[in-house]
């Protein structure tokens, strides 16, 4: 298989609200596209020259923009961000939150195939178009909307409360303790987007008292025991990655770049209690999100010992706390450990979102794939800024759509 290459990407600030600014679609996809190439010396002349030799394409990562914005047809839509589109192979990839990470994989398989050269991926989400509840029922679709969504307020916090009482059965946990670890992980995430200037909690408050306050005025409970502290946010965001082949990088750079090491993929049923029952005999609770991390280890040829940082899909604390184990970093149902003794910490041994995750970050649901990967690729490349770990070589993201039933692993690392 031939090498993909990331050059870097843009995401943007993930704190704005599009429709406030007057501001739709396009804007959005012109301003980040716009970075993302520039971020990697090339420019639309670029693309047309590329193009006249069919050798780039672009992948767009979406959940629901018919329901948000009223607009399908996603690939084609590029041509209305720039005449450089015309002609170029585009398509939109849709899997409910691994939307990005299902448009990263399209990419990388069509480099590795020798197909293209250059491949742009975009995830965005504009979610800030209509009220909370019928935002949350849009996200419903993510889930089996029929006997898991419909009619049900906010169906998402529920199924992740749903997580967590599975979790503390499970394991026979004591559940002040797997709460307080809950709030450790929010907390942590909070802290964490405070370093990072494209964050949309970096100006909030979140103090680990205040994240254990559960059910009241200021932190109510929104799914079971999980209440505001423990959900990501509701976010307008784009974020571009920009891969390459190794003939391409040889020709136009004169420097190395992070490469992708490997990755997982795997679906799990769709619907929450069949996992659940599915996996009654497995130590892991989510065992499908296991195996795409084995997978990405065992495509890649490497372990746990040798990543360095994670990202990871904090939809809410308690699927950050499954995360852990997946990962490998501890046993199932000891995962509380390496948030007490502070593994997972930014400054821990094995930092989990130094970028303040779908949690302190945001989570625009299409976006949030290629976002991840592209703090993958700044962690790697030492170009995050205040977030930048000491030790960054190789990392690993976990990237769920639905609760948990799509499953997207990726590696990258410096060669």
């Amino acid at each position: 298989m031939n090498k993909v290459y990331v050059l870097g990407g843009a995401q943007t600030d993930f704190e704005r609200n599009w429709t406030k600014e007057g501001k739709g679609v396009i804007a959005l996809l012109r301003e980040v596209i716009s970075d993302a190439l520039k971020s990697v010396g090339l420019t639309y002349q670029d693309i047309n020259i590329i193009n006249k030799k069919n050798k780039i394409a672009c992948f767009v990562g979406n959940f629901i923009a018919e329901e948000y914005i009223k607009q399908g047809h996603l690939g084609a839509l590029l041509t209305m961000v720039n005449p450089t589109f015309y002609g170029v192979p585009s398509a939109r990839y849709e899997a409910a939150c691994a939307s990005g990470s299902v448009a990263l994989d399209a990419a990388i398989t069509k480099i590795r195939a020798d197909e293209y050269d250059l491949c742009i991926v975009i995830g965005w989400e504009l979610m800030k178009t209509v009220d909370s509840k019928v935002g949350g029922d849009i996200l419903g679709r993510a889930a089996y909307y029929q006997s898991e969504a419909k009619g049900i307020d906010f169906p998402f916090p529920k199924l992740f409360g749903k997580l967590a009482d599975e979790i503390i059965l499970k394991y026979k946990m004591d559940e002040n303790r797997f709460l307080d670890s809950l709030a450790l992980i929010s907390y942590n995430n909070y802290k964490n987007a405070k370093k990072n200037p494209l964050a949309q909690t970096r100006k909030w408050f979140m103090s680990l008292e205040q994240a254990k306050m559960r059910g009241n005025d200021t932190n109510p409970y929104v799914g079971g025991r999980l209440s505001v502290s423990d959900c990501s946010q509701v976010t307008d965001g784009a974020a571009v990655v920009i891969l390459a082949s190794e003939r391409f990088v040889k020709a136009n750079y004169d420097q190395q770049y992070p490469i992708v090491k490997g990755y997982g993929h795997r679906v799990a049923p769709m619907l929450f209690n069949e996992k659940i029952e599915e996996n009654i005999k497995s130590p892991y609770l989510l065992s499908w999100t296991r195996q795409a991390v084995l997978d990405a280890y065992q495509r890649s040829g490497l372990n746990v010992s040798d990543i360095d940082f994670f990202e990871t899909h904090d939809c809410f604390t308690s699927s950050e706390y499954v995360a852990i184990s997946s990962f490998g970093i501890t046993e199932p149902g000891k995962e509380y450990q390496a948030i007490e003794e502070g593994i997972i910490s930014i400054d821990g041994s094995k930092p989990i979102n130094p970028s303040g995750g779908l949690i302190g970050c945001g989570h625009p649901v299409g976006a949030s794939g290629t976002r991840m990967f592209l703090d993958l690729f700044k962690q790697v490349s030492c170009k995050a800024g205040a977030y930048q770990l000491e030790k960054s070589n190789n990392g690993m993201m976990l990237n769920i759509g639905g609760s948990a039933t799509t499953n997207y692993v990726f590696i990258v690392g410096n060669e």
